[in-house]
């Protein structure tokens, strides 16, 4: 979850949230990739969730974090819930999952290697206090009444609005883990077809990286726990958006799109004032029952656009959510999968000219299916398996025009990180596939053998 916005003078004209996303395009040459992934942490002796406050909890470590490592700590109310350091921050989701968002670098190469230093870190603390981490899109055992909440305003708030409007708030903020990676855009007709391509191919992204076949306990019969969990979430703000693919898009349809969000709340002084279900457009009239007579900063707004939780989104840059959490080689992959669409222009034609012709109802279906099936998912005449090989083949088409190398020279472009969904592809298997295996067969039923297996 994101960290609270700063900066931005009044808003005064719906024009002007417009113009807050459209300052996100760049030249090509300024393009960057921003990578961010969650884990649960864990105590290693009852397997059990960490609490935030004592010897072993996400106190602790990000005390550690701070103390051994250097990064600089941000604290509410008296408590320290993120670090920063570098242009990454350490935050942590309401189930006290750590996430780390990742610095805007240039390569996969640089992230890879940022994740890599991340994970490296976050074990040297761990392991001094008996503590490990675990990438999963689900959490495969803990009941929601294990999960503590973290202390947090925002996660209060959330926390009491979520039964409201879902089913399954609570699960996601308890008990789920993603991966993402943010790219830029460099006009807003290049926004606006790699949004199309980004929510049209997310199930891709959902069937290759699905990696949450348990929940409490037992195989739920899903290849995405996480992805299914989203469904019933909150329809007002999460989703395919139809509209997207609508002639005409762009930034203004999206700032409609999110003005007609319900608020959860506003940042002031250091506080989560209570907004819940109020509209962001009563707040540009003066008239936010929360907050009566006061109008909006573009600080509101940018923190109101990370309330929006569709598989893509966009803020000054797009947001790429339909991935499970998983071990470090696809933590790698997944911006390596997105860049290689995204970055080479004949690469994002050709998988637009791959999804143009989908209609609402065959990506609604699409979608559906690899959070069910994963990588046997079929919708008509649409193989899932044999989609991901073809988008992968483009994909790593695109990494080697970008042709950016690594280790001095000796690696000529990115196209390495691919091998792990490459390998999926060539079996057909998923992380969920191989999870089921082991529980089916050497783990003889006992999921507790996962965090041995799994953890970082």
């Amino acid at each position: 979850m994101s960290i609270p916005q700063s900066g931005g003078g009044p808003v005064e004209s719906k024009a002007q949230l417009a113009e807050y996303l459209a300052s996100g395009i760049k030249p090509k040459d300024d393009w960057r990739i921003g990578t961010e992934h969650e884990k649960f942490g864990y105590c290693k002796d009852s397997l059990k969730p960490l609490p935030y406050d004592g010897t072993r909890s996400i106190r602790a470590v990000l005390e550690g974090l701070r103390d051994r490592f250097g990064w600089d700590p941000v604290e509410e109310g008296g408590h320290i819930i993120g670090l920063t350091k570098d242009g990454a921050n350490v935050s942590l989701e309401p189930g006290g999952a750590l996430e780390l968002s990742g610095a805007p670098l240039e390569t996969i190469h640089q992230t890879c290697d940022e994740v890599n230093e991340h994970l490296r870190e976050v074990k040297g603390v761990a392991d001094e206090i008996g503590v490990g981490f675990i990438g999963l899109g689900a959490a495969p055992i803990w009941t929601h009444d294990e999960m503590p909440l973290m202390p947090k305003g925002r996660y209060k708030l959330m926390d009491a609005y979520m039964p409201k409007v879902g089913t399954t708030g609570r699960e996601m903020m308890r008990r789920t883990c993603t991966v993402q990676v943010n790219l830029d855009f460099g006009s807003e007709a290049d926004m606006v077809q790699k949004l199309r391509v980004a929510l049209a191919l997310s199930p891709v992204a959902t069937a290759l990286f699905a990696n949450s076949p348990f929940f409490e306990g037992k195989p739920l019969g899903v290849q995405s726990k996480r992805m299914q969990i989203w469904e019933t979430l909150d329809d007002s703000r999460t989703g395919m958006l139809p509209f997207v693919f609508d002639e005409g898009f762009g930034f203004e349809a999206w700032v409609d799109y999110a003005l007609d969000v319900p608020m959860y709340f506003v940042y002031r002084d250091g506080v989560y004032v209570d907004a819940l279900g109020q509209s962001f457009r009563d707040f540009m009239k003066g008239e936010l029952p929360a907050l009566p007579g006061e109008i909006p900063t573009l600080s509101d707004w940018a923190d109101h656009l990370t309330t929006v939780f569709p598989d893509a989104r966009v803020k000054k840059f797009i947001e790429m959510r339909g991935a499970d959490g998983g071990p470090w080689r696809r933590l790698c992959a997944l911006p390596a999968f997105w860049v290689g669409l995204m970055y080479d222009q004949g690469a994002l034609d050709a998988v637009w000219d791959i999804a143009k012709g989908w209609d609402a109802e065959t990506r609604e279906e699409l979608r559906a299916a690899s959070i069910r099936d994963g990588l046997r998912a079929k919708v008509g005449k649409i193989d899932m398996l044999a989609l991901s090989r073809e988008v992968l083949d483009i994909a790593e088409a695109g990494l080697k025009a970008r042709a950016r190398p690594g280790s001095g020279g000796l690696v000529p472009d990115e196209t390495h990180f691919l091998n792990a969904l490459k390998e999926s592809v060539d079996s057909g298997k998923t992380p969920s596939d191989e999870l089921l295996e082991h529980y089916h067969g050497d783990w003889n039923g006992d999921l507790k053998r996962i965090y041995a297996a799994y953890s970082y």
